[in-house]
């Protein structure tokens, strides 16, 4: 820095963290002009004008064009500034909001293929598993020719209305009821629903008779006859809904025949009567 308080451009550009080509090209647009130019007639800039620099610079971090800037800089007073940052902190929020929903999101997809990755696919199993924040859908209405397509989409409007604000973008699995089960009636589910660490509903804390097999949406009537076996023969009894997951689907497996099934049925341990 001369004794004068002045910036060569080279300098100006070190200490103001930018290139000499970026500098020009303030120049050349009137964003930025070099306060004077010495006998040698090079441009020199002052060290005032590192902070409308970093101001410049801020100002594009926050989304503004450099023909927005420009519109600005030659009206600015403190109230219009004010005005401007409180403007953008508002984005800025609106942005934070919208990555801690994207991050929600990414780490729940990862959990759900993370749960499947070791799963033992051949083997039925009885587990007890906590409470699950989801969020369930009301009753799927079949009737007048409905199919489980038309259910989906009412099940996807009817999120859109209750929870607005609400991320749709999770995968969504089947409910089906005891009674459903029961009577061997497993094509179309009775309720949708999806993980979702904001849920206000829970997937209970229960014990579950857990089993897997491959295939695609809707290939899995020989799983449900197989946990339904096992569980009439270990002595346990199904005793509330059953939830049927696809785990590991297009979001990660190509072959559309190969996706991993998970079923989990509600089940208590059979009591001996006297």
């Amino acid at each position: 820095m001369a004794k004068s308080g002045l910036f060569s451009v080279s300098e100006f550009a070190e200490f103001s963290r930018t290139t000499k080509e970026t500098l020009r090209h303030y120049d050349r647009i009137g964003l930025l002009t070099p306060i004077s130019r010495g006998d040698n007639n090079y441009r020199y800039y002052s060290n005032g004008q590192l902070a409308v620099i970093n101001v410049i610079r801020t100002l594009q971090e926050l989304g503004m064009t450099l023909d927005e800037i420009k519109e600005i800089k030659d009206k600015l007073t403190p109230a219009l500034i004010d005005e401007l940052y409180e403007r953008q902190i508002k984005l800025i929020d609106q942005k934070i909001e919208s990555w801690v929903r994207a991050q929600k999101l990414l780490f729940t997809l990862r959990k759900t293929i993370h749960s499947a990755l070791f799963a033992d696919e051949d083997n039925i199993t009885i587990q007890f598993l906590p409470a699950e924040a989801i969020v369930l859908g009301d009753l799927n209405d079949y009737s007048r020719g409905r199919s489980d397509y038309d259910a989906l989409l009412s099940f996807y409007h009817s999120m859109q209305e209750k929870y607005p604000d609400l991320d749709l973008n999770y995968s969504v699995w089947g409910v089906f009821s005891e009674e459903r089960i029961k009577n061997g009636d497993w094509v179309w589910p009775d309720r949708y629903y999806f993980y979702n660490p904001e849920g206000r509903d829970k997937k209970p804390a229960a014990l579950y008779a857990i089993g897997y097999t491959r295939g695609g949406y809707g290939q899995c009537g020989e799983l449900y006859d197989r946990v339904i076996k096992y569980i009439g023969e270990h002595n346990f009894e199904i005793c509330g809904d059953a939830y049927e997951e696809y785990p590991l689907n297009e979001v990660c497996i190509a072959d559309s025949n190969n996706y991993l099934i998970r079923l989990m049925i509600t089940v208590r341990e059979k009591t001996t009567k006297q």
